[in-house]
């Protein structure tokens, strides 16, 4: 009986079986038949279009060159009064991409020709941009560096990124049939060309070689990677090659072109690499400061990372560490991963008298509270000028308490270009009453710009303010 049940059930079982393999390869088949659909870009690629409008897009003659100048003019404006939405109208307008595009292209299909127009306009559109943008700068009244500018000075991991995925982004619309000009005014836009070509023209206009450098490195970046992703889909788009009727020169403008391709590619990765190690070491390092050094009654003034010399330098103030967490600290960053090199260094302040100060001040303040409420209107006037009679000798009091060696020697290791320091008290009055104001005297650096030199002094007075606690302080340079 139980044999005739197998074998009854055996036969529905098997159609069971085969219907649901069946529908799994049906939903298989449909899946890759839609997924095909969706990523789909060869059946609308347009190849002999996009080469004739990448052609047409290169050269930087009459029109070309005139928007070029104004939207340099324009964007150079955004940056110098930091207003992001002008510098991406700057970005809009500009004919950028053109000779970029134009090398990827053209190394991918072979086209020797098209390659030296490219470079050679490429070589125009930098140097027409730099210029107009460093005289820009050198008329310009506003001299002050702004956010907008000092973001250009250096690239970055997601520079890279940017730069990558936005050039796919543009010869992926530019091989459409029908150009979808909104894509390429957002790739203008992302990838941001223009910009760091601006703050070349900013860094030469200060004489700030760093800068200018560091911008043209960004830009050089940017431009590698544009040109670098055109050429990979190019060659994945099967762009048809240059024939030539000679057959050496054909074999010989291939070798050449492929050779190129190895050059930009290969340093290329290894720029992606290393920028990628850079980002990692800025992100631990920071994550490392901010969760791990801490120590009641001490605080992280400044903290800064050097991925050269792989050092980090943390700023302590308030209550000094022991010698024997710093290096429970030292060997704890040792421990991390990717950063078994790095040297951390914790320099701290030992002045107390901030906050002995601080506790006499809130002491005579609550003895007069207490009095508020039993004396007239002229005895609290009387008690207000008591207030600032203590704390002018609360100010004398941690004036003459200032650690100036250890001030010093912070200072020098703070601040490169500072040469000299010295230090006293100003006696100052405006005939009504006597203030007696720390005074800092400092000597800068003669080749430090005057810019520069500036923002030193501030970044110095402000630091010292929160070194030692002081309300008021005056810091003069002697040159």
């Amino acid at each position: 009986m139980e044999n005739k049940e197998n074998s009854s059930t055996d036969p529905g079982s098997g159609n069971s079986n085969a219907k649901l393999s069946s529908d799994a390869k049906h939903l298989i088949k449909h899946s890759r038949s839609f997924f095909s659909e969706l990523l789909d870009i060869l059946t609308d690629t347009d190849r002999e279009t996009t080469i004739e409008m990448v052609k047409k897009d290169i050269s930087f003659k009459g029109h070309n060159a005139w928007i070029l100048i104004f939207s340099i003019f324009v964007a150079s404006i955004g940056l110098n009064v930091s207003s992001p939405a002008v510098v991406i109208g700057a970005m809009l307008i500009s004919p950028l991409m053109g000779p970029i595009v134009g090398v990827g292209l053209s190394v991918a299909i072979n086209d020797i020709d098209t390659l030296k127009r490219s470079l050679i306009n490429l070589a125009v559109m930098v140097v027409l941009s730099v210029l107009t943008a460093y005289l820009y700068f050198l008329i310009s009244p506003i001299e002050q560096e702004t956010p907008e500018l000092v973001a250009r000075t250096y690239p970055t991991i997601l520079d890279v990124l940017v730069a990558i995925f936005g050039g796919l982004a543009l010869i992926v619309a530019k091989t459409k049939k029908g150009t979808i000009a909104s894509v390429i005014m957002g790739v203008a836009i992302a990838t941001a060309l223009m910009p760091p070509l601006c703050t070349v023209g900013y860094g030469l206009a200060i004489a700030n070689w760093e800068y200018a450098g560091g911008a043209l490195y960004l830009f050089a970046i940017n431009s590698v990677f544009i040109a670098l992703s055109t050429f990979v889909v190019a060659k994945i788009l099967g762009f048809p090659l240059v024939r030539y009727a000679n057959s050496k020169r054909r074999r010989n403008t291939a070798r050449l072109a492929s050779l190129l391709a190895v050059l930009v590619m290969i340093p290329s990765i290894f720029l992606f690499i290393n920028l990628l190690r850079e980002q990692v070491f800025v992100t631990r390092t920071r994550e490392f400061v901010e969760n791990q050094i801490d120590f009641p009654g001490a605080e992280v003034v400044k903290f800064a990372q050097d991925y050269k010399t792989k050092f980090v330098d943390v700023y302590l103030i308030g209550r000094p560490v022991p010698q024997s967490q710093i290096q429970d600290w030292v060997e704890e960053i040792k421990s991390l991963d990717e950063l078994q090199d790095v040297n951390l260094r914790i320099h701290q302040g030992t002045d107390q008298s901030s906050e002995m100060a601080e506790r006499l001040s809130s002491e005579v303040r609550a003895g007069i509270l207490e009095d508020l409420y039993v004396r007239n209107q002229q005895v609290v006037e009387d008690k207000d000028a008591r207030i600032q009679l203590l704390e002018n000798e609360l100010l004398r009091y941690r004036a003459a308490g200032i650690p100036f060696e250890a001030i010093s020697r912070e200072a020098q290791i703070n601040y490169t270009n500072l040469e000299q320091i010295s230090y006293s008290n100003n006696i100052v009055t405006d005939f009504s009453r006597i203030d007696t104001i720390p005074t800092f005297n400092v000597k800068w650096d003669n080749s430090l710009p005057r810019n520069a030199r500036q923002r030193e002094m501030e970044k110095l007075r402000d630091w010292l303010q929160v070194r030692l606690s002081l309300d008021t302080l005056a810091v003069q340079s002697l040159n």
